[in-house]
């Protein structure tokens, strides 16, 4: 039962009630159960294949790999933070969720979700010294400048999360305890507030155009350059092996910025609560299963990769008596 504390003319909420897909019939949630843990099974084993492999193979430690090894540990740490709980609340239908709980698991996807943002410009700062500089592009990106790079990607996630958690959750909530949504995010708790929100939701939107228009600006600038590049090489075969490069990023990119923008510019837009979960599943749990898919199925050198660290394992297997 959830726990309210009458505090004066308002009543202090302990506990959240997340509404995830309790509208639909029950086995309509099973069916979801059941997807929703194939995929998460999926990202999990996927993203960490992409850790192990870029990891454990020679021939995968060069830049790119490295940041798209840090990619995939966000995507875990994103699905960690969301799906579980998810999960629990179609099989179990355990729908509550602590104050404390609430905030953290909003302070975890923010912190993930702005660091993949940058990440992602990073990643395609990396593609334009490959493609622009391929002679320098070993000495540019060396290993100090390649962990300054992740670290200042991953950085931004720290203070971004600090403030837009706290600050929403040192407003006063009151009445209704029921969060429309199968996760805490901002803008459905942001609905239970009864205070003046109107400044928060500025710094939201501010927040949200920097986030999302910073590294946006840089991925259009990177690209300006290697499209300007790549029309300059000679041959057709040239110009896709340059392209082929590029082409996995860009569909990521596309994926993450396009689904999340259209949820975070109107904190409070009219919108209905079911087109948003349907919005907010797609980066939260169908995007970071297809990007292991992605980077594997569209790049030979992780093919190959996959392919000689399956043989490997196999030849070990047979070795021991």
């Amino acid at each position: 039962m959830p726990i309210l504390i009458a505090m004066g003319n308002w009543t202090e909420i302990s506990e959240f009630i997340l509404m995830s897909f309790s509208s639909l019939p029950t086995e309509i949630q099973s069916l979801l159960f059941l997807t929703f843990l194939t995929i998460y099974l999926v990202t999990l084993m996927g993203n960490s294949l992409i850790i192990l492999v870029t990891l454990a193979d020679p021939m995968l430690h060069s830049p790119m790999y490295f940041f798209l090894r840090n990619l995939s540990f966000l995507e875990i740490g994103f699905n960690l933070v969301i799906v579980p709980k998810m999960l629990g609340t179609l099989l179990a239908q355990d729908t509550t969720i602590s104050f404390l709980g609430c905030a953290t698991q909003m302070y975890f996807f923010f912190f993930f979700g702005v660091a993949e943002c940058f990440l992602l410009a990073t990643m395609a700062y990396d593609r334009y010294v490959a493609i622009c500089s391929p002679l320098h592009y070993a000495v540019i990106m060396n290993q100090r400048t390649r962990a300054k790079l992740a670290a200042a990607s991953w950085f931004p996630g720290f203070p971004v999360a600090t403030v837009q958690t706290t600050w929403l959750f040192s407003f006063p909530f009151c009445g209704t305890n029921k969060v429309n949504h199968f996760f805490c995010d901002s803008p459905p708790v942001l609905k239970l507030v009864c205070a003046d929100t109107a400044l928060f939701e500025i710094y939201a939107i501010v927040g949200t155009i920097l986030v999302v228009m910073i590294p946006c600006l840089l991925i259009f600038c990177s690209y300006t350059r290697i499209a300007a590049a790549i029309l300059k090489i000679p041959s057709a075969k040239g110009k896709h092996k340059a392209f082929s490069t590029c082409s996995s990023h860009l569909l990521v990119v596309s994926l993450f910025y396009i689904s999340s923008s259209l949820t975070y510019f109107r904190p409070k837009s009219n919108n209905s609560p079911e087109s948003k979960k349907l919005l907010s599943l797609s980066y939260t749990v169908v995007t970071p299963m297809l990007n292991p898919i992605i980077y594997s199925l569209r790049n030979s050198e992780v093919k190959n990769a996959l392919s000689r660290t399956f043989h490997n394992v196999l030849a070990l297997r047979n070795c021991i008596p």
